[in-house]
């Protein structure tokens, strides 16, 4: 099958119906339920523009066993150019949802190729396990399937050790194998697009670390969303139903958030790629350098999301009038340094790219982990505070759409206009700077990119325990060393 359409994806999602939950209650269709509908309807959409023929070259190439079109985000990088031209497709989903949507079909899929290119690593494990993960590389990719993943145990305690406190009682635990596979059993956080994914894969964060005595916690594999005793729990759900009008971001880039919970499933043995071995699992990311890979697609999707919130500020300050105010001028060129400071740390990491042992072009890890850490910590967090800070009143004083259609429309039209637009796309405007900074989509988003990098103080601690410091330390040795 070459790359696929929505409808294509859609079909498959209903023939293929997993058990989720939300509210109390079991979700029939996840294409048609109102907490996921819309949220199926984008991603169907990315699909789409696989298909547009002004799009097609820039979205997909030539599949290496079939010569179909397969999904570009598939592609093995050999050199700078692949990585630029993955990252070019990557960016046209980005801007699809405008930066909001983080688990875009792209991000497991370059993770999977990267885990593809370095499949000796997985033979270290079994000698089974390397073809496993090129079989499935080629399944998702001849198949152009959605994948989700969910990599964290749930902890009845934490602690300040460098490893995650496992209880067996509600951590993932691999509790038995048969001829048929392996049978699992536990929860595990957080599938974003989980229920309305194709598959969810299971592996280690890179941050979370599992103990030396972890090994019946430690496996990697990847399963069919409507496995027998799979099962979403769902968050609430932040499309509330309202008007791409009164919600332009809610009610379009739903991409929900689920606790799963393994009863008793079965893992096919073709479906494994790592098992009971701690040290290999605790380092797939960065041995397999899949970190590298899909923090290229996560900065990708930042640098969108910052050129996104650069454009609305802008589009603020001209509807309000507000652009000779000072202060308005350094809040949108603080937007403007973020955006280039982001738009740096990816190029960096492009431009000092090199072949991994096993010949996949691999951008720098080092310039993708600080432009993600900027984002997360502090970029994101203070754009959104500089949208209502530009946005002030205007904010709230927010009329819904129904009421451009009440008695009050003609009051409206007359007194909501400013010098540059009229009433109506005024609200429009605010409507959109709304769900950005003050809804309950916008607080989704800021916790998102605050916590998508895992624990952020575990991320500082391997940072500075891992960060080469050697040269400059010796250069500072050096200049008092000198009689100069």
């Amino acid at each position: 099958m070459p790359a696929r359409t929505g409808q294509e994806y859609i079909q498959g999602l209903k023939e293929r119906p997993r058990e989720v939950w939300i509210d109390g209650e079991r979700v029939g269709d996840v294409t048609t339920h109102p907490a996921l509908r819309n949220g199926v309807k984008s991603v169907a959409a990315l699909y789409d523009m696989q298909h547009d023929p002004e799009l097609r070259e820039e979205m997909t190439y030539a599949s290496p066993t079939t010569g179909q079109p397969v999904g570009l985000s598939f592609l093995i990088p050999q050199n700078i150019e692949d990585l630029e031209r993955r990252r070019n497709m990557m960016a046209r989903w980005a801007w699809a949802s405008c930066g909001m949507m983080g688990r875009s079909p792209d991000f497991l899929n370059v993770i999977f190729t990267a885990w593809a290119g370095a499949a000796d690593y997985f033979a270290q494990d079994r000698p089974e396990f390397k073809k496993n993960v090129t079989d499935y590389y080629e399944f998702i990719r001849e198949n152009d399937l959605t994948l989700t993943h969910a990599l964290l145990n749930l902890q009845t305690r934490r602690t300040a050790t460098a490893h995650d406190t496992v209880n067996e009682d509600v951590a993932l635990t691999a509790v038995k194998e048969t001829d048929a596979g392996v049978v699992v059993r536990g929860t595990r956080l957080l599938a974003t697009l989980g229920p309305i994914s194709d598959e969810i894969a299971i592996y280690h964060a890179g941050n979370h670390r599992m103990g030396e005595d972890a090994s019946r916690q430690s496996f990697a594999f990847s399963i069919a969303c409507d496995t027998p005793g799979l099962k979403f729990l769902c968050r609430e759900s932040i499309d509330v139903g309202r008007s791409h009008f009164n919600h332009p971001l809610g009610s379009r880039f739903e991409e929900m958030d689920a606790t799963i919970i393994f009863d008793n499933v079965l893992v096919p043995w073709e479906r494994v790629f790592l098992l009971g071995d701690v040290d290999l699992c605790n380092n797939v990311g960065s041995a397999t350098q899949s970190q590298g890979h899909s923090g290229h697609q996560v900065l990708t999707r930042c640098v969108v999301k910052a050129e996104f919130i650069l454009g609305l500020a802008d589009l603020i300050v001209e509807t309000l009038g507000s652009g000779s105010v000072p202060h308005v001028q350094e809040h949108v060129a603080e937007l403007i340094t973020q955006r280039d400071m982001l738009k740096a740390c990816l190029r960096a990491a492009e431009a000092d790219a090199a072949p991994n042992r096993w010949g996949v072009m691999s951008p720098a890890t080092a310039p993708l982990q600080a432009g993600r850490t900027l984002f997360g910590r502090s970029a994101y967090p203070r754009m959104v505070e500089i949208i209502q800070l530009l946005g002030t009143s205007s904010l709230m004083a927010l009329p819904s759409e129904a009421d451009f259609d009440a008695p009050l429309a003609a009051e409206l039209n007359q007194y909501l206009a400013t010098d540059t637009t009229n009433a109506r796309d005024r609200a429009r405007l605010f409507h959109l700077a709304w769900d950005v900074s003050c809804s309950s989509f916008s607080g989704r988003q800021v916790l998102y990119e605050r916590m998508f990098g895992g624990n952020p103080l575990r991320n500082a601690i391997t940072l500075f325990n891992t960060y080469d410091k050697e040269p400059f330390r010796k250069q500072v040795q050096n200049f008092l060393a000198s009689d100069d």
